[in-house]
């Protein structure tokens, strides 16, 4: 579970804001999770700004679309969506946990491309979003630090293929045990 029902309950804190929001990723892998995810969403009369979309979505439109981020994971996390949306130069909210946390770094100017909240706080993840949404300089400044941060990032293929080439040298050099 990566905190989307999080996720839902700070946007019924929200519902005022004109916010939509797209779930991207697997309903098949925990069907009883996502049946309490469409219940919240209908409890909360989000029906309307709420998409869970699944696998079918396609990422690169998606990100496309996106202004912001939210990854409100409880536990570590990969850190790829992180980079791909910073690679587009979209700020990121997220929580303070180990792969997104380290993925969304800081930008030449010590700046933070996004908002960090603490795992499993619907209210702070509410607060974040209502400064992120209600506050334009807010919003200017953490697309302009994640567009920096975006450039500093490796294209994947450019890092594969550095890792792949340390790796070889790695396992062709002599090795001494003693």
């Amino acid at each position: 579970r990566n905190g989307q029902d999080v996720l839902v309950q700070a946007l019924g804190e929200v519902d005022h804001l004109a916010l939509s929001c797209v779930f991207a990723g697997s309903l098949a892998a925990d069907p009883a999770y996502v049946d309490e995810l469409h219940w919240s969403i209908e409890r909360l009369g989000l029906g309307g700004r709420i998409t869970l979309a699944g696998d079918a979505v396609d990422l690169g439109a998606a990100y496309n679309a996106a202004d912001l981020l939210v990854i409100p994971s409880r536990a570590a996390a990969s850190g790829m969506s992180v980079a791909q949306a910073l690679a587009r130069g979209i700020p990121v909210l997220a929580t303070e946990v180990g792969g997104v946390y380290d993925a969304l770094g800081v930008d030449a100017d010590g700046e933070v491309p996004g908002l960090l909240v603490e795992p499993d706080d619907p209210f702070s993840l509410a607060d974040a979003l209502h400064r992120w949404y209600a506050d334009p300089e807010l919003r200017r400044s953490l697309r302009t630090a994640a567009l920096g941060r975006g450039s500093a990032l490796e294209e994947w293929d450019v890092a594969a293929r550095r890792l792949t080439h340390v790796l070889s040298r790695l396992a062709s050099e002599p090795r001494i045990v003693a």
